[in-house]
C-alpha cells in the first residue's frame, strides 16, 4: 500500500556541491554526537547552504558555511548528558554550563587541523547583533557572517524541534517570532540616546528575510509530497467506487450466474488488504482523507501567502 511521505526539510540541497567526499571527516564526527544533536546539526547545515545559496554567495563560501553548520554544535560532546536531554528549562547554572559548547567546540576544532578551518561556526552561532549574545558579547560586523547565518537557521530549527512540527502548517507563526529577534531590545528604547549596536536585534534581518525563501520552497515540496498522495487516493477511491457499482448490481441481478459474475468482478478489483466485507469502510477511510489531504494542501498554500506579507 502506497503511504505518504514528507521530510520536513526539503531533500534537494547539498548534492550539487559534491559535499559527500569534501565533509566525509567531519561527518565521522558527527556520529559521536547523540541522536538529536547530530539531526539538528543535519538541519542546520541544510538551512545554512540554501540560505548561502539564495544569497548568490559563491561555492566555495557556501561549502564552508555548510560544514560550520554541520560542526557548529560539536561542542555538546563535552557536556553532561543529563543537561543536555533535559526537558525542562535549566537551572541558571545549568546554562551557564551548557554555554560553554561554544567554546568547547572552538577548542576542539582548533585541536584538529581538519575542523581547524570551521571553528568560528562553533564559538561564534549564539553572538547576537546587539551584543546581548555568547561567549564573547560579539556586536554586528565584529560577528562573521557564517556565525550570522548559522544563528538563524538554529534559532529556526531549535523552534521547529521544540514544537514538534510535522507540517508546515502554522509555520508563519515561528517566523512571526524570529521576526521579533530582529528587533531592538525594549529596554533600550525608553533611551534617549541610542548606540548603533542597540538600534540592532539578535538577529540579521537580511538572512532572515532570505530564510523565508528556503521555508517557502519547504512549504512548495510538502504540498508535492501530499498532491501525490492525493492523487493515489483519488485512484484508490475511483476503484473502490467502481467495486461499489458492481455491488449494487450484483444486488440487482435476478441470474445466479450474473450475480457471480459482478462477485468476480468486485474480488479481482480488490487489493490484498481489503475484502468483500469491509472495502466500504475503506472507502470511507480514503474519502475522508481525501477531504484531510485537500484542507492540509489549503492550508499550505495560505502560509505561503502569510509568509510572503511578513515584514522584516
Amino acid at each position: 500500500m502506497y503511504t505518504e511521505k514528507f521530510d520536513f526539510y526539503s531533500p534537494v540541497n547539498l548534492k550539487s556541491y559534491n559535499l559527500d567526499q569534501t565533509m566525509r571527516y567531519q561527518l565521522n564526527v558527527l556520529g559521536n554526537l547523540d541522536f538529536f544533536t547530530r539531526r539538528h546539526s543535519e538541519n542546520v547545515a541544510n538551512l545554512a547552504c540554501r540560505i548561502c545559496e539564495y544569497l548568490h554567495i559563491n561555492q566555495r563560501f557556501t561549502i564552508y558555511c555548510t560544514i560550520c553548520g554541520y560542526l557548529h554544535d560539536i561542542g555538546k560532546l563535552f557536556i553532561p548528558y543529563e543537561i543536555l536531554s533535559k526537558p525542562g528549562k535549566l537551572t541558571d547554572e545549568e546554562y551557564e554550563i551548557m554555554k560553554k559548547h561554544t567554546t568547547l567546540g572552538y577548542e576542539m576544532c582548533m585541536k584538529d587541523l581538519k575542523l581547524r578551518p570551521y571553528a568560528a561556526g562553533a564559538l561564534y552561532h549564539h553572538e547576537a547583533l546587539n551584543g546581548s549574545g555568547y561567549p564573547n558579547g560579539l556586536k554586528k560586523k565584529d560577528i562573521p557572517m557564517e556565525a550570522q547565518i548559522i544563528r538563524v537557521a538554529d534559532e529556526y530549527d531549535a523552534i521547529v524541534t521544540k514544537r514538534q512540527y510535522k507540517t508546515h502548517v502554522n509555520i508563519s507563526e515561528t517566523l512571526k517570532d524570529l521576526i521579533k529577534d530582529t528587533k531592538p531590545d525594549p529596554k533600550f528604547l525608553a533611551l534617549d540616546q541610542l548606540t548603533e549596536n542597540e538600534k540592532s536585534g539578535k538577529i540579521n534581518k537580511k538572512v532572515l528575510r532570505t530564510l523565508f525563501k528556503v521555508v517557502i520552497d519547504d512549504i512548495l515540496y510538502e504540498i508535492s509530497s501530499v498532491v501525490g498522495y492525493f492523487d493515489y487516493l483519488k485512484e484508490q477511491i475511483k476503484r473502490l467506487e467502481l467495486i461499489e457499482q458492481y455491488r449494487e448490481k450484483m444486488e440487482k441481478a435476478n441470474k445466479e450466474k450474473t450475480k457471480n459474475y459482478y462477485l468476480e468482478g468486485m474480488k479481482l478489483l480488490l487489493a490484498s488488504d481489503e475484502s468483500i466485507e469491509n472495502y466500504q469502510t475503506v472507502l470511507a477511510e480514503y474519502r475522508q482523507a481525501l477531504v484531510t489531504r485537500q484542507k492540509r494542501i489549503d492550508d499550505l498554500y495560505n502560509e505561503i501567502k502569510i509568509i510572503k506579507k511578513l515584514k522584516v
